[in-house]
C-alpha cells in the first residue's frame, strides 16, 4: 500500500490506484473507504496472479515470484 496513489475527485469522492499493478483501482466516498477498497482489490489481484502463475511486481520489498525455500527437517 506504500505505492498507492490517491486522488480527490470533483464530486468529493476518492479514487486510488497502485501504478505497478495494472487494473488495481478503487473508489470510495471517503479516503479511508477508498483505501480499504484498494487493499481488498490488491489482495484479490495478487491471489489471482499467483493462481494463474503471472509474474507479479515486487511491492514493499516483497517478491512473490520467488520460490519458497524449505529447510530440511533435520535442521529444525
Amino acid at each position: 500500500m506504500t505505492e498507492a496513489v490517491y486522488d480527490k475527485l470533483e464530486d468529493g469522492t476518492f479514487a486510488g490506484r497502485i501504478p505497478p499493478c495494472p487494473g488495481v483501482i478503487a473508489f470510495g466516498k471517503t479516503l479511508r473507504e477508498c483505501e480499504n477498497e484498494l487493499r481488498s482489490t490488491l489482495e484479490e489481484w495478487i491471489l489471482l496472479g499467483l493462481k494463474l502463475k503471472h509474474s507479479l511486481p515486487v511491492l514493499g520489498g516483497i517478491d512473490l515470484n520467488e520460490e519458497p525455500r524449505h529447510k530440511s527437517l533435520g535442521a529444525l
